[in-house]
Parts: C-alpha cells; structure tokens; sequence
C-alpha cells in the first residue's frame, strides 16, 4: 500500500512541472507564488512544504552533465535496493543504455527518487523524476524531447 503523503509530493512535483516549471513564455516564478497557487489548488500544507523542498534538492544537486559516453559499473545499495526494485533499476540502465540518461544523470535520478520518500517507486514515477531532471539540466533538450515521448506517448514508436 502506497503512502498518500508520498503520492501527494509527486501529485505536486507533476502539477508544478506541467503548469509552472515547463513553460518558456515567462520567469520562473518565486517560491512564495507557487506555494499561493498550490494551497489554492487545495494541495496539503505538508506535501506542499516537501515538494519545494524536492525542487530546492533538485537545483542544489544538479549534476554537470558530463561525458555521454562514459560508462559506469553502478553497485545499488541494501538500502536502494529496498527503495528501488528491479524493474525500476532495469528501466534507470535502459535510459542510460539507450542514452537518456549520463551517469551523472542516473546518480541524481537516482537520489531525487529516494528523496521522494516513498515506499514504492514505479516506472511512473521515475519517468516523472527522470522529465523533471532532464528538464533542469542546460543543453538536454534531445534527451528530455526523447523521454516526454516516453512519458506522454508510452514507448511503442518512442524508441528508434
């Protein structure tokens, strides 16, 4: 069973990012504004205060995009394990291994995944925490046009 509290984060992180952070058209609006337009939107006080926060941990962490190409053996902890199955982890090597995703890009997926505190994580999720990381990061507009087709399109066509 999924903690409400944990679904309600993404719920916001995915109304944020499809209302607010993904549009071109104007600033970025500030944290005290999004806060207004999420309790408006009759969003808990709770998710609203961990869902900025998510954001804030996304800016601080965001990981220089690095070399496409390099390639990394990655050893999940006990604790990743636990928080992470093996379909989401095989869906995190698939967007590598098809290059979506650097290994820098993994590692922070990876810990804004685990940010989210919940007690499953489903391919749902991480194709979400993959768009919004994708999304962050300068000069990815490739990989992110490629994983919103993944994320909005489902994969059949997606992958060519």
């Amino acid at each position: 069973m999924k903690d409400p509290m944990n679904d309600s984060v993404l719920d916001i992180l995915i109304y944020l990012f499809e209302n607010y952070l993904d549009t071109e058209d104007e600033p970025q609006p500030s944290r005290d504004h999004l806060r207004d337009e999420l309790e408006s939107a009759g969003f808990a006080e709770s998710g609203i205060d961990r869902a900025l926060e998510w954001l804030e941990g996304l800016a601080a962490e965001s990981a220089p995009v690095g070399d496409a190409e390099a390639r990394s053996f990655r050893v999940f902890s006990g604790y990743e394990q636990e928080r992470l199955g093996v379909e989401v982890r095989g869906y995190l090597l698939h967007l590598e291994n098809i290059g979506i995703l650097t290994t820098q890009q993994r590692e922070l997926v990876i810990d804004r995944l685990l940010a989210l505190e919940a007690e499953e994580t489903d391919i749902e999720q991480v194709k979400w925490v993959v768009l919004m990381v994708l999304f962050s990061q300068p000069g990815q507009e490739q990989a992110y046009q490629r994983m919103e087709d993944l994320v909005f399109e489902g994969q059949s066509g997606a992958l060519h």
